[in-house]
């Protein structure tokens, strides 16, 4: 039997690692091509990558938790299929010519030609040497991954708990947020007396006809995607001292998870659906985000945010705004309260559905006029939205 190099292969553009969550195969299992091996993450989606080979899993390369370079060997299986070196793809895309010694090296310790394209050559053209090679092979075998180490209290007074991966990942995101972008929060709010008992009105009919829940966060994409065709400013992203201006408007989602955990799911194009769609790919997003089950791309090149906060009764805050973006936007908690409302006849007291809006944003790029009025804005259209709306295709 001849032995395969699984590779960790590429998942979309700007993923450069994942994280081994857990084997769905044992060392020595036999496997069947397209069979699951495991299951990794990409910052914070999880996949499965599937055997392209017949044949037995001889040995894993990594263990849960610890993080693999795309292209490096994950596993390696044996095979009788006749794959040669020269036969992985990976080969036709090469960016220099290697050595024969180079090539024999690598082989035999199962180093990817895409491994070689990163190894650092001091020959002619930058070529990589012998000593070059056995220099890389080395300090990858001397490199031991970090491991999550069990610390006891001796008087169990505390506890111990690490990190798991996606927290990592998001206090990572917020630390360097807070320290790229000047933060500033404006706060208003809205009267959606009306939303209310629009939803209350048809929910039931709506769910019915359509089998889709009828969700008010449809309605406040809605709202926040027209705000920004008046202010095209908010959907922005900072290169240096550059002005990025988008073009399309990618809706990010913060969304709970079952543990605890955050994960942005992106509507693309939010502009291009009307209420109907948007609640339609909403719930789906949402759903599938709970459940584990979005695509990497799925999570990535959002323009703005929208957190709802008020789905775990808060009514305002100050949210951290989603890198490289400029603004977020979290939705407080929708509460009755005793409110003047102001008629033709003179003012009058009566109970109103009132909701925060909390809009923070880069102070570099944002100022206080823009940053209130485009927050002013949305809770414009959402005490103006149309009540005789049609939900139908």
């Amino acid at each position: 039997m001849s032995e395969y190099n699984l590779t960790l292969p590429a998942m979309g553009e700007s993923i450069a690692e994942a994280t081994i969550i857990r084997w769905l195969k044992e060392e020595g299992d036999s496997i069947k091509k397209e069979d699951l091996l495991v299951e990794i993450a990409t910052d914070k989606v999880n996949s499965e990558i599937s055997s392209p080979v017949n044949g037995i899993l001889k040995k894993k390369l990594f263990s849960p938790n610890e993080v693999a370079k795309v292209g490096s060997f994950i596993a390696i299986l044996e095979t009788e299929e006749n794959l040669s070196f020269d036969d992985l793809p990976i080969e036709k895309n090469k960016k220099r010519f290697y050595s024969p010694l180079v090539r024999t090296i690598a082989k035999k310790e199962g180093i990817s030609f895409y491994e070689l394209e990163t190894i650092e050559g001091t020959g002619e053209k930058g070529r990589i040497t012998k000593k070059d090679i056995l220099k890389y092979i080395r300090i990858k075998k001397n490199n031991i991954p970090n491991r999550i180490i069990d610390i006891n209290n001796d008087k169990n007074e505390e506890e111990i708990i690490e990190m798991d991966r996606m927290r990592k990942i998001t206090a990572e995101h917020m630390m360097r947020s807070k320290n790229i972008s000047a933060h500033v929060t404006s706060f208003v709010e809205a009267d959606v007396t009306n939303i209310v008992k629009w939803r209350d009105k048809i929910k039931e009919t709506f769910q019915k006809n359509t089998g889709e829940k009828l969700t008010l966060m449809s309605v406040f994409v809605e709202c926040v995607v027209k705000a920004i065709k008046d202010f095209p400013m908010i959907n922005i992203s900072v290169n240096g001292t550059s002005i990025i201006k988008k073009r399309n408007i990618h809706i990010g989602l913060a969304t709970a998870l079952p543990n605890g955990n955050l994960i942005v799911p992106v509507i693309k194009n939010a502009d291009s659906y009307n209420l109907v769609g948007l609640i339609k790919i909403i719930n789906d997003l949402i759903k599938r985000a709970k459940s584990n089950q979005l695509k990497p791309e799925e999570t990535q090149g959002g323009t703005y945010t929208i957190s709802n906060i008020g789905s775990f009764g808060n009514f305002f805050g100050t949210p951290i705004i989603h890198q490289p973006q400029v603004a977020i936007m979290a939705i407080g908690f929708i509460q009755k309260k005793l409110s003047i409302i102001e008629t033709p006849k003179g003012d009058l007291i009566g109970i109103r559905h009132k909701i925060y809006l909390s809009h923070s944003y880069d102070h570099r790029v944002i100022d206080g006029v823009l940053g209130g009025c485009f927050v002013k804005k949305v809770a414009l259209y959402l005490e103006k939205f149309n009540c005789n709306i049609t939900t139908q295709n």
